[in-house]
């Protein structure tokens, strides 16, 4: 078998067989296949797409690639969550322990943030003492007895879709849906789970802008689940406005606690209630959606799940104390506020702006390399369909060095849009994807 045949094969837009995918993915990662080839098979794929049975065969390739998580060890069905990514997107913190407190186990392997979304374990790192990095025995045993653990992906996960992707970072061929799906997938796989609910964001603050490309994404996502044998469900979610108030790693575990306390933005609240009684119904813990969102409020109410929130912090080395003292957390030196330069309602909130601008600020990087300021960042005052008079504040910005603040504002301004008529909120979930139907709201 030769790569040269796999490159022309595709390129005449044929479809490559499950033989001819792992060839390429093994010989790439031996380095025998060169960069220059792998380029020229990547940008054949983007042109002329893969087909359903294509795109499995890749993302089981590229999860072979490395190690596969064994989580056997855990008892019941484990379900992990995945976001596209977005601003604001502090789900996790909130979500891992009110679907622990409802008594399924979450054993959840997350990322850090690069450009202007935020990683969970950048977020949980604010938290003084927090440990991402725990041995394989110790996760399992944090699971079985607390029914949660969140910890980093091991570096020998997917291997080939870390070399892939930094190639088609630089070669124009991210934007497509099968290698995106592929992307994504291979490494949910590789870490273990029985199910996988897929929280796929859709607007100006997301990789994929419009509806009908994010349907698409879950939908291809979904398949690959269904292939490998994985009780998948992706859920349409918008981000075309920050969610939630806060954006910033500090500023995003206050947000998280006080949505546990029963004090969460009503967008958080309602995305953590869908996505936790999708989870439950993923792990069998409830019969129905209905009944999971039964229990998901249960446990906001109860206080089950800030308990479980204490008992998570502290079993991975972090000072529960913060959840009732927030001055125990990375605070930053300066606030400004942003001002309405009219009045009016708001229309629309750029999500992506808003992130950039806490980027600029530190809270986010452009580089991996770039060090985060946890303290930095920006808490929103005013949504959209909201009503500002001249001059009332729409949000405060989050610092410590002021040399970036000027361009960090002016991003901030122009994120907003102030118009005479009263404009009504976008709805937050927009349908859900099945292996059996896509339902649209």
């Amino acid at each position: 078998m030769r790569i040269y045949d796999i490159i022309k094969k595709k390129r005449d837009n044929y479809e490559l067989s499950k033989a001819e995918i792992d060839f390429f993915i093994e010989k790439y990662c031996e380095g025998e296949v060169t960069d220059y080839q792998a380029s020229a098979l990547l940008m054949a794929i983007y042109l002329n797409k893969m087909n359903k049975q294509e795109t499995a065969y890749l993302t089981e390739a590229m999860m072979n690639s490395g190690d596969v998580i064994d989580l056997s060890g855990i008892k019941g069905v484990k379900v992990d969550k995945h976001s596209t990514g977005g601003v604001g997107d502090k789900t996790t913190i909130a979500l891992a322990p009110l679907v622990a407190a409802c008594g399924a186990p979450v054993a959840k392997m997350s990322g850090r943030g690069l450009g202007h979304t935020g990683g969970t374990l950048d977020k949980l790192e604010a938290i003084p003492g927090f440990c991402i990095e725990m041995q394989a025995d110790k996760f399992i045993e944090s699971v079985n007895k607390h029914n949660i653990a969140v910890c980093g992906q091991t570096a020998s996960i997917a291997v080939a879709d870390k070399k892939m992707y930094a190639l088609r970072d630089v070669t124009a061929t991210v934007d497509n849906i099968s290698l995106i799906a592929a992307s994504i997938m291979c490494k949910k796989l590789a870490s273990g789970a029985n199910a996988i609910l897929l929280d796929v964001k859709t607007g100006d603050g997301a990789f994929m802008k419009t509806l009908d490309d994010s349907f698409d994404l879950a939908k291809a996502m979904v398949d690959i689940g269904s292939e490998m044998n994985r009780e998948t469900i992706g859920i349409i979610t918008d981000m075309d406005e920050p969610l939630g108030f806060a954006v910033g790693n500090s500023l995003e575990i206050i947000e998280a606690i006080e949505t546990l306390k029963g004090n969460g933005p009503k967008d958080f609240v309602v995305l953590c209630e869908t996505l936790g009684a999708y989870m439950l119904v993923l792990s069998k813990t409830v019969n129905s959606f209905d009944e999971g969102i039964q229990r998901i409020r249960e446990s906001i109410k109860s206080g089950d799940a800030l308990d479980k929130l204490r008992v998570f912090i502290e079993n991975q080395g972090g000072d529960k104390k913060i959840v009732d003292d927030y001055s125990l957390l990375p605070k930053a030196s300066k606030i400004v506020e942003i001002k309405a330069s009219k009045s009016g309602f708001i229309s629309k909130i750029e999500a992506e702006e808003v992130g950039v601008s806490a980027m600029i600020l530190g809270a986010g990087r452009e580089t991996k390399e770039d060090e985060l300021d946890l303290s930095a960042g920006i808490v929103l005052n005013k949504k959209v369909g909201d009503y500002v008079e001249k001059g009332d504040t729409l949000a405060f910005m989050h610092f410590n060095k002021e040399e970036k603040l000027q361009q960090a504002k002016e991003r901030l301004v122009d994120a907003y849009e102030i118009v005479k008529e009263k404009v009504e909120p976008k709805r937050l979930v927009y349908g859900v994807v099945t292996k059996d139907e896509i339902k649209k709201f």
